[in-house]
């Protein structure tokens, strides 16, 4: 594939590409593409080329939870703890993996061996630190603490000890004297290690700081994450020191299972102390303030179990991990981060910085110009430990507890399985086509189908094998949703790189759908009308006599009249919501009938505006519906064209006003009545008020109590009083029409 071929489908990369009314393809030519599949026996390299991984041996299948630890002696002995029944295993070159010894508790959180190959064991919970020789475990070390969980042994036989929930750090001499070395005031000290210079650095939870422990309570603080824990830290030749940094607080999650573990073996109780640290505390110790001790909490009653408390809810929109690199210059580099992925562990191989995470095991490989290669999936939930030894990686997981070898060997065949694609709608399948360098080796593709978004027994079966060079007809049986899978054998010269795979298919046409038809009435106003050229007017003679005797202008031709214009015209504002859910372009149609009509008039047709203005003098008075109906014939061909409509409720237009009706005036008492009546041939008067010379007008009640008729009565009582007053009464429909009318009172 040229590199202009790769860029022009880099941007059609990972979703489907789809013009209205044509066919669609769904593209996977990136990194990001395909690690959204799965991977067994296959490596995505940082290009995003899927290629045969490194061979994977299983060595040991424990049975246990998880592997939590391992180590490694000079003869190349590996040594591998598990949870949740404390159990130590050892595995010499070449053989199988024994049984070494059970911890009288149930999690084995840390390993170390050193110089002259003595293994070291830290048990949890409420355990103690334990040397084992030619199979004998001697107790060394009881640092009191609930939790160890890290050792690191210096080449003087020195050994330090990460404890929690206390987060101290102890020194301890080969003849089993302890020291506490340093208190970090962090609920606990998840990682060790030694850097180039043989001073000590130490991982904690939960602020995810990174010390440099110089001396005996003297630290200095290399980096503050922003994640909780650090959990994995390992020093470079260069000085360079690698951080694994995780936001899933996974030392509190083991400490749950350690706690209900240790619960369920019989006659061992487990008393946890939970110990909150202060924001003074952790200020104190990252300036090198000496910590007074923690005060002891009470214990709760004999034979009782408290749990640690429960992690703390993680911010799904923050990273998850993240991978540092601190230089020499103390300066931080993130070289990785994931919101979806927790990274385990971190380790050094061949130059390389290698590192684990939990989906699906995997192991990622970071090359010195930080692009990431997924090596391979262990295809177990986590990827827990990594120890680089002469044969190869070794690799440790959780759920189920086993131990792989990764070695420089390709896996004689791999399969990649892509994620599930979404065709939106039932859709007929097209041709699968792919690029890829064979090198002699050969790919082989299936693909299968389903209407579920999760492939299970409802789907079909996978389709037979198709090993054309680049394209191949897709036999599944049309469905919503489909899948495929690709087979990788090496050749003569090496292993096949596949770059890109794309599916073709026609979506079915969804039908349209319109949601909503509003009618609205509204005011348009009436344009002013441009003057006319002025005209030489006809000369007129006039005499216009004043009341004060005097004559007028010999030009006036009379007094006029002014009119007051109508300042607008009444209109039906019709907008409707519709969509369609391939998103083509839609082409209406307006219709309209009166509810006394059969037949459906047509207002206007073929426009794409979902708006449309109708003068409303020409309905008339009635009840009407409007309908509309929506079509995707642009983008689609006559064939498989759909139309969708919707009919409005009914929409009562009324223009004339009421007609008001004032009787004559009648004297009652010391006042005045007038009978007015209103009347209405559309719609029921709603109200009725009046105006007494010009004054704001007055609500009158009707005769029975509630506006709701087509005609209603209604009484103007005022007060007599001498001289002439003007009367005004205006009644209103249910359209909002005024009906006036007007009587002068003497």
């Amino acid at each position: 594939m040229t590199v202009a071929s790769r860029v022009i489908s880099a941007v059609l990369s990972g979703a489907a590409v789809l013009l209205a009314g044509s066919s669609a393809s769904w593209e996977c030519n990136t990194f990001n593409d395909f690690l959204k599949g799965r991977f067994n026996g296959i490596s995505l390299t940082r290009d995003g080329r899927l290629t045969l991984a490194p061979a994977m041996q299983a060595l040991a299948a424990t049975g246990e939870a998880g592997v939590w630890s391992v180590a490694a002696s000079a003869d190349g002995t590996i040594y591998f703890g598990t949870g949740h029944r404390g159990r130590i295993y050892q595995m010499k070159n070449g053989g199988q993996p024994s049984l070494l010894w059970s911890a009288p508790q149930p999690e084995i959180f840390a390993l170390a061996v050193d110089s002259r190959s003595r293994l070291y064991a830290a048990a949890s919970p409420d355990g103690k630190i334990w040397r084992i020789e030619n199979g004998k475990a001697t107790e060394l070390f009881d640092p009191k603490a609930k939790y160890v969980w890290s050792l690191v042994a210096a080449p003087d036989g020195t050994l330090y000890v990460g404890t929690g929930d206390q987060g101290r750090v102890w020194r301890v001499s080969p003849d089993g004297k302890g020291e506490l070395w340093y208190e970090t005031g962090q609920t606990h000290v998840t990682a060790l290690a030694l850097d180039q210079k043989g001073r000590l650095l130490a991982g904690t939870e939960p602020n995810g700081i990174l010390y440099r422990i110089d001396s005996k309570d003297r630290a200095f603080v290399l980096y503050d994450s922003n994640l909780p824990e650090i959990r994995s830290i390992v020093p470079a030749t260069d000085g360079s020191i690698y951080v694994a940094a995780l936001g899933g607080a996974l030392a509190q999650k083991q400490a749950q299972a350690a706690a209900s573990a240790a619960a369920a073996q019989p006659g061992l109780g487990v008393v946890t102390t939970t110990i909150t640290v202060s924001a003074d505390a952790d200020s104190a110790a990252q300036t090198g303030i000496d910590l007074k001790p923690k005060p002891e909490q009470p214990k709760p009653p004999a034979g009782a179990t408290e749990l640690p408390p429960p992690a703390p809810a993680v911010d799904l929109s923050a990273e998850k991990a993240a991978l540092y690199r601190i230089g020499p210059d103390s300066m931080v580099e993130t070289l990785w981060s994931s919101k979806e992925e927790n990274v385990y562990d971190v380790a050094m191989r061949e130059g390389n910085v290698v590192f684990s995470t939990d989906q699906r095991g995997r192991i990622y490989r970071l090359s010195p110009d930080l692009k990431a290669t997924l090596l391979v999936e262990t295809r177990e939930a986590e990827t827990t430990r990594l120890l680089p030894v002469a044969q190869g990686l070794i690799a440790a997981t959780s759920n189920l507890g086993k131990v792989f070898r990764l070695d420089g060997q390709y896996a004689e065949s791999g399969m990649y399985e892509s994620p599930v694609h979404d065709a939106g709608n039932t859709a007929r399948w097209g041709h699968l086509e792919w690029h890829a360098e064979l090198n002699d080796g050969k790919l082989a593709f299936r693909t299968r189908t389903g209407n579920s978004a999760r492939p299970d027994k409802t789907w079909s079966e996978w389709s037979g094998s198709v090993t054309d060079p680049a394209r191949a007809a897709i036999s599944s049986p049309n469905a919503r949703y489909i899948q495929w899978q690709v087979e990788l054998t090496p050749g003569r010269s090496g292993a096949p790189l596949l770059d890109a795979v794309s599916v073709s298919y026609q979506p079915q046409n969804s039908r349209p759908v319109v949601r909503s038809i509003q009618v609205t009435p509204q005011w348009v106003a009436t344009p002013q009308k441009t003057a006319a050229p002025a005209q030489p007017a006809p000369v007129a003679y006039s005499i216009t006599v004043t009341d004060s005797g005097d004559a007028g202008s010999a030009t006036s031709g009379g007094t006029p009249t002014q009119s007051v214009s109508r300042s607008g015209t009444p209109q039906l504002y019709i907008s409707w919501q519709a969509d369609d859910p391939d998103n083509d372009r839609l082409i209406y149609s307006l219709y309209y009938r009166a509810e006394d009509e059969r037949e459906w008039k047509l207002l206007k047709a073929d426009f794409t505006e979902n708006t449309y203005m109708q003068e409303t003098e020409v309905f008339a008075d009635g009840r009407f519906f409007f309908r509309v109906v929506a079509s995707d014939r642009l983008a689609n061909s006559p064939s498989t064209a759909r139309e969708a409509e919707l009919v409005s409720q009914p929409v009562l237009i009324d223009q004339t006003p009421p007609h008001v009706t004032l009787g004559a005036p009648r004297t009652v008492g010391s006042d005045i009545e007038i009978e007015v009546t209103a009347t209405d041939s559309a719609s029921p008067i709603r109200r009725a008020e009046y105006s007494l010379n010009g004054s704001a007008w007055r609500i009158l009640e009707a005769a029975d109590g509630i506006c709701d008729s087509r005609e209603e009565r209604f009484i103007v009582r005022l007060p007599a009083a001498p001289g002439e007053r003007s009367l005004v009464v205006r009644a209103f429909d249910s359209a909002g029409n005024p009906g006036l009318a007007r009587i002068v009172l003497h």
